[in-house]
Parts: structure tokens; sequence; C-alpha cells
């Protein structure tokens, strides 16, 4: 074997081992983040990110009145912040149970009580995906189901 041959075989042996490392990391990366991007990977609509602070806080009274098949959602709505509602839709999401993911969205006035997607919905998932951003170092301190889980038991209205 020649020298050119050796190094040949040690570039290719380096690339793959290069290449193994990288997929290593974006399985990592792609499990932390599941939770988040497993509820949010169906849902491409265009909206104003802006818009859920303004509309909560310019019509929760007529939304309140007008809305009669999530009544107990919507009292319960007005009394979270936009941040704290996020970082329950989150929590309950890392957590994986279903029931409490149903309860929490149900609560945030989110889905109806029959579990069907409301209204504000679709516009809460797209604010979500910035407010994640914007807000990463509290979505890494959350970032084990009983951690998740805790968060959620604790803050849940």
């Amino acid at each position: 074997m020649t020298r050119n041959q050796k190094i040949a075989l040690g570039c290719g042996g380096a690339g793959c081992l290069g290449l193994i490392v990288v997929v290593i990391a974006v399985c990592v990366l792609y499990f932390l983040m599941g939770p988040q991007l497993w509820t949010t990977a169906n849902r491409n609509t265009d909206i104003d990110f802006d818009s859920p602070t303004t509309a909560n806080s310019n019509s929760n009274d007529n939304k309140n009145e007008n809305t009669s098949s999530n009544s107990a959602s919507s009292t319960d709505d007005g009394s979270l912040s936009e941040d704290e509602k996020h970082k329950l839709y989150y929590a309950a999401n890392v957590t994986g149970d279903v029931e409490l993911i149903r309860r929490v969205n149900v609560k945030l006035g989110l889905m109806d009580d029959d579990f069907t997607p409301g209204e504000k919905y679709e516009e809460f998932v797209r604010a979500h995906i910035a407010w994640a951003g914007r807000n990463y170092e509290w979505v890494l301190s959350v970032n084990t189901a009983e951690k998740a889980r805790a968060y959620v038991n604790e803050h849940l209205p």
C-alpha cells in the first residue's frame, strides 16, 4: 500500500467518523425539541405574531359572551398571562400525557370541551413557535417529563 493510499483511507475514515458524530448530534437535538416540533409541524398558515396579545386584551369580554361551548375554559383563560399560557402548553406537551395535554388545552381555551380544536388553537400554536424561540432558556429548563409534569401541576389553575 502506497503512502497516498494510506492518506486516502485515513481521510475517508475521518470523514465517516465526522458524519456519524453529526448524525448523533442531530438525533439528540431532535429528541430534546421533539415535543414542540410534533405539536407545531403541520400548521402552515400566515398570521401576525402580535395578534394574540392584542386580541386577548381587547376582546376577552366579547369572547366570553359569545362562546357557549367552552364557557368553563374561557373564564380560566383570562387569568393567565400570554407567557404563562405558553409555558403551560409547552410543559404539558413535554410530558407526553395525552389526557394532561387535553386538559391544559381546554383550560387555555384552545380546545372545546369535546377536544376539538377551538378558534384560537392555530393562532396560539403559531405564536408559540416565536415564543419558544424567545424563551429558549426556559424551554431547556423543562426538558424532562418529570420536570414538565411538576410545572403543570404547580401552575395549572
